[in-house]
């Protein structure tokens, strides 16, 4: 009897426990996560439903709102250019929505066309995530002589060159593994990479990324049909939407993001950033910006953030076409909190105000053959996105203290019905129920990722990565 006692208190001790699960206890966390998911849902359609009621009992007061406005001259002088700006934006969006019907992916070339390529793939702090990514590459339908792989650990605190020795050890001569004597940053360990590599084209893929068998085939088979291409964006993904609410909102941005709008710039050959989770670039074009990007500084500051913005830019401007592939995947991890988000929006923000100005630099100049109205357009709606934050911050301060009621309600009304595209152009190529997280994506953007844009014109100067700690990842 005594013995059973003892047993059961041990069983009930383990189980206390984390490293102790039942049976159960992966399916009790799926409950528990979908009641969370539905919950967070629900009050995101309670709050739309809100302003659509808000917005036709408040609708005298709107009018008087305006009407109040329109009675000063400063009011007047914001109503026009309020006006204007929103119209410009609304024919950009038909003009991209143009553009992205346009759009046609390239398939795959055969195995004797597909050009010799090298991957490089830098890592930090990434552990285990790192050999993943390398099982994952070796795993493609590439012609093995063609195919040059490359890691490069950047110096990290934790056990990742561990990973890549046993990578190593497991694909032998497939694999050529570098450690660098410090961190030094990614452009210095994709540098590395670039002058190690062989390949006629290089692809840079993060080392929390997993890719497709047929991607990097997919990827690099523009440089083949179109002589002109200098660059090729991958279409991202996001890998770890199982884990927590952020990570399915931002899945849902991303898709629209490179799906439509990176579809919308490949027709007009002018992609703006081909992302550094999964990029192709020419070698050509690679080596004759390659000593301009490794020494690229801002206000007497070595760059280094922004990588894979700064080198497709360097490339658009050497007159060579950037292309996106849609069918060229690579699933990503983000970030699953908010400190890690509104950090890695800041960067992203910072290197966007930067890059902006140096294409203002050539983009208005005869910088490549053909057409110049695309790449010109874009450039533009990025500019007056930079330029007009400050002015709708403080329209924004002013209208939350003096008609807060009339605030909220406009603004989720706006969210209902400017994020219902999201949710049909997602839903339209993935699943129905996930795209109703571009709803709660919006409100969230707006109400505590507000302040990124100005933050970042404010602080575009300032260094560092800001998530490459061991507890923090990209």
């Amino acid at each position: 009897m005594k013995i059973r006692e003892i047993a059961y208190n041990v069983s009930k001790l383990f189980k206390k426990h984390t490293f102790y699960q039942s049976p159960s206890t992966a399916t009790d966390k799926m409950k528990k996560t979908s009641i969370w998911e539905i919950l967070v849902l629900t009050c995101t359609f309670l709050l739309m439903v809100d302003a659509i009621y808000l917005g036709v009992v408040l609708q005298k007061e709107y009018v008087q709102f305006n009407t109040e406005r329109m009675s000063t001259t400063l009011g007047f002088l914001f109503m026009i250019a309020s006006g204007l700006l929103f119209l410009f934006k609304a024919s950009f969006f038909f003009y991209n929505l143009y553009r992205y019907f346009k759009y046609k992916h390239i398939n795959s070339v055969s195995n004797e066309e597909l050009p010799t390529c090298t991957v490089i793939v830098p890592a930090y702090n990434e552990g285990k995530q790192v050999w993943d990514t390398l099982m994952s590459l070796t795993k493609s339908d590439y012609p093995e002589e063609k195919l040059q792989l490359i890691a490069i650990d950047d110096g990290s605190l934790d056990d990742t060159w561990k990973w890549m020795l046993d990578a190593k050890k497991q694909l032998g001569n497939r694999l050529e593994i570098y450690q660098q004597p410090k961190n030094k940053g990614k452009r210095h360990a994709l540098y590395r990479g670039f002058n190690q590599g062989t390949g006629d084209v290089f692809v840079t893929v993060d080392s929390d990324s997993i890719v497709k068998p047929d991607t990097l085939r997919n990827l690099v088979s523009p440089f083949i049909t179109n002589e002109n291409c200098g660059a090729v964006a991958g279409n991202i993904r996001v890998l770890n939407t199982e884990k927590r609410l952020l990570p399915k909102m931002l899945d849902v941005s991303f898709v629209l993001s490179f799906e439509f709008v990176r579809s919308a710039e490949s027709s007009l050959n002018s992609v703006l950033c081909t992302p550094g989770a999964l990029a192709a670039y020419k070698r050509e074009a690679v080596f004759a910006c390659l000593p301009e990007w490794i020494n690229q500084t801002f206000m007497g500051q070595p760059s280094d953030i922004g990588e894979d913005r700064a080198m497709t830019n360097m490339i658009l401007k050497q007159g060579y076409s950037v292309l996106f592939q849609r069918n060229a995947y690579a699933f990503t991890n983000v970030p699953e909190k908010y400190s890690g988000l509104y950090k890695m929006f800041i960067r992203w923000g910072r290197s966007n105000v930067r890059e902006s100005i140096e294409m203002s630099k050539y983009v208005f100049k005869n910088f490549r053959e053909g057409s110049k109205v695309g790449p010109r357009l874009l450039f533009i709606s990025q500019s007056l996105n930079i330029i007009m934050s400050y002015p709708f911050l403080i329209f924004m301060l002013f209208f939350v203290v003096t008609h807060p009621i009339l605030f909220l309600s406009s603004t989720f009304l706006s969210i209902l019905i400017l994020s219902t595209f999201s949710v049909i152009f997602y839903a339209n190529r993935y699943e129905t129920k996930d795209s109703l997280w571009a709803y709660t994506y919006s409100i969230l953007y707006t109400f505590s990722l507000f302040w990124i844009t100005p933050y970042a014109i404010a602080t575009a100067n300032k260094r560092g990565w800001l998530t490459r700690g061991l507890a923090e990842k990209k």
